[in-house]
């Protein structure tokens, strides 16, 4: 639901601050005075691409920022959680259009594309009225109105997955028959994989491998390292480094009772000749486990060609060898069954095909029931919204392609036939913009709001009606409301008058500049603005009392 708008710099507003609630939102002013900035302004933060005209003239830049709650948007919480952009329990869009053209977007602090806001915004406002953006004209969005009308779901979630593993098989084997004979690429891989196998190529091997050839290679030096400190350890050269620590600690053990701290020192010095003792014995372990045996060095730096010639074959690191090595038996087994895969593949698919024909045809059944639901139930209220004798239809086509699809056996299209004697044609083509916004309105209706947008924008719906038709789509407004937030644009107080909340659009002239800017009416000040839509230069005390009338029966209703 839509809680707050912040418009700044936009069109003919300087700073607006608006605070939206649940039910109807009517919207009136004076014509000209810039009633749909409101609807203008959801547009662009829903992904409208970028026109610098609508930067108030002086103004470096347009501000547009709108709060949304989730509680009642399942569809736009999980978006933003899917795209890491979600925030608690709430939803900002943010819009920045700079007088130059370029624009900038954000989605709760975040930048985000036209693409993501458009993606997003489509999940949280739906907007019907006289312009080109309206989701009931897209087929895909009919065809999900009709499954939402219906509650098809459960039947079109089986065909979606059965679709899917359709789908699946079918690039299964596509990609086996792309590969054609494989004869000559199974003695490839076996004529690589012999090269393979006759080398030990796992990880630890390998480096011990390494270490050992490190060790030959520096075996001359490392013996003449060891056989040096031993000779310095043992005192060959001289003074013995244990025999001088030992003389150390048995000259200060002489001192510790006079100072007992001593004590400690001394028991320092024996554990370093104890340490020391251990020091000479390892390095007389390595010292004998060292070979220097030139044979061993030229069979290690052999191995070591050939696995650099393996690596270099294949391009892959030493380390990586045995993953290649993997890689190839997992395609010459998969190469070696494809035939017999292939035949498997063939019966699969066919059999998730009669699965799929099977969901379709129920899927489809429920779809033909639900089309004279819903055209029977949109025709009505079309008779009601002031065109008699209009009728509503849903024509089901088969989809273009014969494989399974993820949305059924068929396509949707609205038609609708405005006027008796008339073919129905498509929605999408219907000329009058009034026409088609009542008829966006009736199908809302009938439908109850059932698709997940949480909030529908009705601009000028009104347009073209009045007296007890206009009253009926005031009604059927309020009715949406119940299970929706609805905002209405209007110049017919009979719309007005039924809305939970009502806004006003004054437009001011300061010297040369003209400004627009949106109020929240109390009831007193409603009951104003409704009798200056009633009557004309001059507002009587009668046109004020019909007014109060007038709002006083809407509400109570």
């Amino acid at each position: 639901m839509l809680n707050h708008l912040t418009l700044k710099d936009f069109a003919v507003v300087s700073a607006s601050e608006l605070a939206f609630g649940q039910g109807l939102t009517a919207v009136s002013g004076e014509t000209g005075a810039g009633k749909s900035l409101i609807v203008d302004a959801l547009l662009w933060l829903t992904g409208t691409r970028a026109d610098a005209g609508i930067v108030r003239h002086g103004a470096e830049r347009a501000e547009l920022a709108a709060e949304f709650g989730l509680h009642d948007a399942p569809d736009a919480a999980a978006w933003l959680r899917d795209n890491d952009l979600d925030d608690a329990d709430g939803c900002q869009l943010r819009r920045v259009i700079r007088a130059d053209g370029g624009s900038r977007a954000w989605i709760n602090g975040r930048p985000a594309t036209l693409a993501q806001l458009s993606e997003l915004g489509g999940l949280l406002v739906e907007i019907h009225g006289q312009h080109e953006h309206q989701a009931l004209l897209e087929r895909g969005h009919q065809l999900g109105l009709l499954d939402a009308f219906g509650q098809h779901e459960p039947r079109l979630a089986e065909v979606r997955t059965l679709a899917q593993a359709w789908a699946e098989l079918d690039r299964e084997i596509t990609e086996i028959s792309r590969a054609g004979d494989v004869a000559d690429r199974i003695g490839y891989l076996e004529h690589q994989l012999g090269e393979l196998g006759k080398e030990n190529l796992e990880v630890s091997d390998i480096d011990e491998m390494l270490g050992a050839h490190r060790r030959q290679s520096h075996a001359a030096s490392l013996l003449s390292g060891y056989d040096l400190a031993l000779t310095r350890l043992a005192g060959d050269d001289g003074l013995s480094v244990t025999r001088g620590l030992r003389q150390v600690a048995g000259e200060l053990a002489r001192h510790v009772d006079a100072e007992p701290r001593l004590a400690e020192i001394v028991s320092l010095f024996e554990s370093a000749e104890i340490q020391l003792a251990e020091a000479a014995s390892s390095l007389e372990r390595l010292r004998d486990d060292l070979d220097l045996d030139p044979q061993h060095l030229q069979q290690l730096e052999s191995r070591m060609a050939r696995l650099h010639d393996l690596a270099r074959k294949h391009r892959v690191p030493l380390n990586e060898l045995a993953h290649r090595r993997d890689a190839i038996t997992a395609e010459l087994d998969a190469l070696r069954h494809a035939s017999e895969r292939s035949d498997s593949l063939f019966a699969e698919r066919e059999a998730a095909g009669q699965r799929w024909q099977a969901a379709a045809e129920k899927l489809s059944a429920a779809r033909i029931a639900t089309a004279k639901r819903i055209g029977k139930a949109v025709s009505a209220l079309m008779g009601e919204l002031g065109m008699a004798g209009g009728v509503f239809a849903v024509e089901l086509t088969p989809q273009d392609s014969p494989k399974p699809h993820v949305l059924g056996a068929e396509r949707c299209e609205f038609l609708v036939s405005a006027n008796p004697g008339q073919p129905p044609r498509a929605l999408r083509k219907v000329a009058s913009g009034g026409e088609l916004a009542r008829i966006s309105l009736a199908i809302e209706v009938a439908a109850l709001g059932l698709d997940s947008v949480p909030t529908m924008i009705f601009d000028e719906v009104d347009t073209g009606i009045g007296g007890a038709v206009a009253e009926v789509v005031g009604q059927k407004l309020r009715t949406l409301g119940k299970t929706r937030q609805v905002l209405c644009v209007t110049h017919l107080p009979q719309v007005a008058a039924q809305g939970h909340h009502h806004f006003q659009v004054n437009k001011a002239v300061n010297g040369s500049a003209t400004y627009s800017a949106v109020s929240v009416l109390d009831d007193k000040a409603r009951i104003e603005e409704l009798a200056r839509m009633l009557g004309g230069v001059e507002i009587t005390k009668e046109t004020r009392a019909n007014a109060k009338q007038m709002l006083g029966k809407a509400q109570s209703a």
